[in-house]
């Protein structure tokens, strides 16, 4: 297993600001893509790639919200526990 850095990934141990290239992270078999809000560097957007609608949600926090792959994993199965599987959207 190589341990050389690849651009976007960092590793999931680290809390890392994510500036620049999104990260792409897979939860219970559902793809979203998380990234900082440009000029909004407190706010996270995830962005729900294989869902059956375009779909995501945000994360903002204290002026140094730093999040690590294991907080923005909890954050997505906290999403994708609210979603309906009949409709695809958060249940009422």
């Amino acid at each position: 297993m190589s341990t050389e850095p690849q651009p976007g990934v960092a590793p999931a141990d680290q809390r890392v600001r994510h500036r620049g290239e999104p990260v792409t992270l897979t939860v219970d078999g559902q793809e979203f893509r998380v990234r900082v809000r440009v000029g909004e560097p407190r706010t996270y957007d995830f962005d729900w790639l294989t869902g059956p609608h375009e779909y995501g949600f945000a994360l903002s926090g204290p002026r140094d919200l730093v999040l690590s792959h294991a907080e923005m994993t909890q954050a997505i199965r906290d999403f994708l526990a609210q979603i309906d599987p009949a409709t695809g959207y958060l249940a009422d």
